[in-house]
């Protein structure tokens, strides 16, 4: 499998690649959130999954769910452990609640910001989210969705304000801003350039 566009495929990457390095630390940071059945929407490699299971017995199951076939296939063949399983699927399809389940926790990094339909996609979380689950969410600082977007794998990139708008199916949500290696409550003054947010169902 080959590195193309935003993949982040660790095996293939150059260990110190800042890009890898901020993938895998939304993974420790989302690691303390998740317990029950995970859920990885657009899982890529599946890297994900040996992050969020290590020395943590919270997690009962963890599924990956991405809509490319071959990333997929990669993910089985690299990281699949005994409580993984993999599958390929469409954010945005309705039918994933009835096709795998409600889960207590979903992480979502780097998602929302590459197709229209964000709505949906979020409603999609909603009902795959059991009552009182967690959903960790990630997407990059930008100007805005009437603005066209620089990079040529994002249909748009959000202010806070709309990120926070497309989330308030959510009754709490507690938002951290990322920069480089570091995911903190935001502080005033710092430059930050991507958003996570912890939502509770």
């Amino acid at each position: 499998m080959e590195y193309t566009g935003e993949r982040v495929i660790p095996k293939i990457m150059n260990p110190k690649n800042g890009m890898l390095l901020e993938h895998l630390d939304r993974y420790v940071f989302a690691k303390d959130y998740c317990k029950g059945r995970v859920l990885d929407i657009a899982c890529g490699a599946g890297y994900g999954s040996e992050l969020l299971l290590d020395h943590n017995d919270a997690i009962t199951e963890y599924v990956g769910i991405d809509i490319d076939d071959e990333t997929i296939a990669y993910a089985k063949a690299n990281y699949t452990y005994p409580r993984t399983k993999y599958y390929t699927g469409d954010a945005l399809d309705q039918e994933l609640p009835n096709k795998h389940g409600t889960f207590d926790t979903i992480v979502s990094f780097e998602t929302i910001e590459h197709f229209y339909g964000d709505e949906l996609f979020i409603e999609n979380l909603y009902h795959l989210l059991k009552p009182g689950g967690t959903l960790v969410i990630s997407t990059p600082f930008g100007r805005g969705k009437d603005f066209p977007c620089k990079s040529q794998y994002h249909v748009y990139q959000y202010t806070e304000d709309e990120f926070l708008d497309v989330l308030k199916p959510f009754k709490e949500i507690t938002m951290f801003h990322q920069v480089d290696r570091t995911i903190e409550m935001p502080k005033p003054d710092k430059k930050y350039y991507l958003m996570v947010a912890v939502c509770k169902k």
